[in-house]
């Protein structure tokens, strides 16, 4: 059951983001609809729409926009799952490279329906993008899989450009936060990938404002960069609707800040920490600023 709080912290005047408007966001938003495809950026409603639509760059949401999971954060739809489309790959490169993206990042929606959790459909898209785009980067944001080593090496053998896959809070909130996964679960997902294939820079993330205190977050920190983590994300939930979690704090840019120093401190070589960073804000500058410090093993 979601916690429910009348009196919501009032939203800072420095948190504010970019209004979704502009040539380029007109016709990315007309490409998506043309080609059938979704984002996460308009299914989870992010804040970043505006900014990232107008640069030219989005995260593709394959395997349909219902999750078989019930976040209490989340924004996207939930209930039964729609039908795999094995046609998407295809129209995901068509508009990658109709958008001359030279780095792309792909999400999904849970799809515990299915024994392999969307791995297959996954290692297409990828597939599709290099042969459509070769010298187009290819950054995955995947589920948990349920935990199947299987799944995650259908998705490496594919040979992304980055792996993610978001632990997103502390593992005291994830009855409340993250229905259905496991913190450890997770982990060990991230540490696979990285024993696949230890060339390929790991990354995962964390909402904050959601009760966790601060020796919480520096303690996944510290977590999953002793699973050998490379590229931490940091941001500020945002309420997507009174039916979802509360924020229960906003965090400052100076603690941000502050996080940043202290996760760059335990050796990652990339930390994006900010009010509005999301798991694929600034991908691909993460991507090159990781490159040179990828995390032994």
């Amino acid at each position: 059951m979601l916690v429910q709080i009348e009196n919501q912290p009032k939203r800072p005047d420095w948190l504010r983001a970019p209004a979704p408007a502009g040539g380029n966001y007109r016709e990315l938003k007309a490409l998506v609809e043309r080609l059938q495809l979704h984002t996460v950026c308009e299914s989870a409603a992010c804040p970043n729409v505006g900014e990232c639509w107008n640069h030219r760059t989005a995260t593709f949401m394959i395997l349909g926009n219902v999750c078989t999971r019930r976040c209490g954060f989340c924004a996207v739809q939930k209930g039964a799952p729609l039908e795999v489309d094995f046609d998407e790959p295809r129209r995901v490169a068509e508009a990658i490279a109709a958008l001359g993206l030279k780095y792309a990042v792909l999400t999904s929606v849970n799809r515990d329906d299915r024994k392999d959790g969307g791995a297959l459909l996954f290692a297409m898209c990828i597939r599709a993008i290099r042969e459509r785009i070769p010298d187009c980067k290819v950054e995955v944001l995947v589920p948990d899989f349920q935990g199947s080593h299987d799944a995650m090496e259908i998705v490496m053998d594919a040979r992304p450009d980055v792996l993610n896959h978001n632990t997103e809070t502390v593992p005291r909130l994830y009855r409340q936060v993250r229905l259905g996964a496991r913190y450890m679960r997770s982990l060990d997902m991230l540490a696979y990938a990285k024993k696949l294939r230890p060339e390929v820079p790991t990354k995962s993330g964390l909402m904050l404002g959601l009760g966790e205190t601060l020796d919480e977050v520096l303690q996944v920190m510290r977590d999953l960069r002793a699973h050998n983590v490379d590229i931490v994300t940091l941001g500020q939930y945002l309420r997507p609707s009174p039916k979802h979690l509360p924020i229960l704090r906003y965090v400052t840019p100076e603690e941000f800040a502050m996080l940043r120093r202290e996760g760059m401190a335990m050796g990652f070589p990339h930390v994006e920490a900010g009010p509005l960073v999301r798991s694929s804000y600034h991908a691909d500058h993460s991507h090159e600023a990781s490159l040179s410090m990828v995390a032994p093993v």
